[in-house]
């Protein structure tokens, strides 16, 4: 009687398609891994956009003789300058234009590209705080709140009413 020959060779081929499995099943974890990071980066923004969005809501509220001289209506955090006054006493809207120029820096250091806008006051007491920051790191410049991150920056916007005093 013949005893019947192994065959070689085939537990190696089982071990190799079981690694190229496993392969393909640590990829999708690698980029289940970087989406995370970048959603929980995305997250992080928009709170610190929320978190300064407040803080020029307050700036706004503490000077209430700037609020109601119309220094708040109209700012663009690019185009302000420090009027150097901390030390020596602000005025009002020396206060205002600090407030912005401070703000104005906290928002490109802690967001890309960070900048932000106030409108409104006037006859309207509405205020609209807009914080804008490239989420997207595409190297959008755009400041028209589209949505298309290609293009523009993504935006976080806060409106509220601040009452004025009456005369």
């Amino acid at each position: 009687m013949q005893v019947p020959q192994r065959q070689g060779g085939f537990t190696l081929l089982e071990i190799l398609i079981a690694l190229i499995i496993l392969s393909i099943g640590l990829l999708g974890l690698a980029g289940l891994q970087a989406n995370s990071l970048q959603n929980n980066n995305s997250a992080y923004q928009r709170t610190q956009a929320s978190l300064l969005a407040n803080e020029m809501l307050d700036r706004i509220r503490a000077n209430r003789q700037g609020l109601e001289a119309g220094a708040y209506d109209a700012l663009d955090s690019t185009t302000t300058s420090d009027p150097g006054c901390i030390t020596s006493g602000c005025s009002s809207a020396q206060m205002a234009q600090h407030d912005a120029h401070d703000w104005g820096t906290r928002l490109g250091n802690l967001l890309p590209a960070g900048q932000g806008t106030v409108s409104g006051g006037g006859a309207n007491p509405v205020f609209t705080i807009t914080v804008m920051w490239d989420d997207a790191r595409t190297g959008a410049t755009g400041t028209e709140c589209s949505g298309d991150t290609t293009a523009d920056l993504t935006c976080f916007s806060l409106s509220t009413q601040i009452g004025r005093a009456h005369v």
